[in-house]
């Protein structure tokens, strides 16, 4: 038997790595649904379409391919762009396309149609709300915002780019502010959401928590 589970949280608390763990101790797949919105808003930039044009960006993304493979390495077009669009700069280009409707539904109707088959593990910010309501475990995974600002600039200086904390911290800040208050599926915390704060405890810790509650309701769902 597999299940869905919907990581939802704040940038930079750990969402994609944790759900990349958790998916290979599971044998699930991995849905990267933040990529899915960088690869739009990657595309948009490259061919000079603003990102607040939902006419012209509906129209690109009706043209566009974007794959996903099971390491989560994203195609656009074909192109391979996985580094490409894990930036700073595509991640708040990211949460400005995420505001826009047409693109919202768009995307989910894709996230939701590749997700029917269950074992599928999707992280973004309206995933237990919005995507997946239905979802069998629903996790809130957050941190403290200085904690996500170091852990940015340490995986920032690994790719050769050096930042300021404190510019970090802003950053993560204004970027927790367009998602809670967005129009469109703003982030925050589904109502059957275990809430886990990762901010003093490690990657295999918060990955061995979920996998307990993974169990417990796998057991629960065998014996109904």
């Amino acid at each position: 038997m597999k299940i869905n589970i919907a990581i939802d949280g704040p940038s930079g608390a750990g969402k994609s790595s944790v759900s990349d763990l958790l998916a290979k101790k599971l044998g699930y797949v991995h849905l990267d649904t933040g990529a899915m919105y960088r690869a739009v808003a990657f595309k948009a930039i490259n061919n000079n379409i603003a990102l607040d044009d939902e006419e012209k960006l509906i129209e690109m993304l009706n043209k566009t391919s974007i794959v996903l493979n099971d390491n989560n390495d994203v195609f656009i077009d074909g192109k391979n762009v996985t580094e490409l669009i894990r930036t700073n700069e595509m991640s708040m280009a990211a949460s400005d396309v995420s505001k826009l409707s047409k693109i919202r539904k768009k995307l989910v109707e894709m996230q939701q149609e590749i997700s029917k088959s269950k074992g599928y593990i999707l992280d973004g910010r309206d995933i237990g709300t919005v995507v997946l309501k239905d979802a069998e475990v629903k996790i809130y995974l957050t941190a403290s915002t200085e904690i996500r600002a170091q852990r940015r600039k340490l995986q920032n200086e690994k790719k050769g780019i050096f930042n300021d904390l404190d510019y970090l911290i802003k950053e993560i800040e204004n970027r927790d502010y367009q998602d809670m208050n967005r129009k469109e599926s703003p982030l925050k915390k589904a109502d059957d959401a275990i809430e886990i704060d990762a901010s003093y405890i490690d990657i295999n810790q918060v990955v061995n928590k979920i996998l307990d509650i993974v169990y417990n309701k796998l057991e629960v769902l065998r014996n109904d």
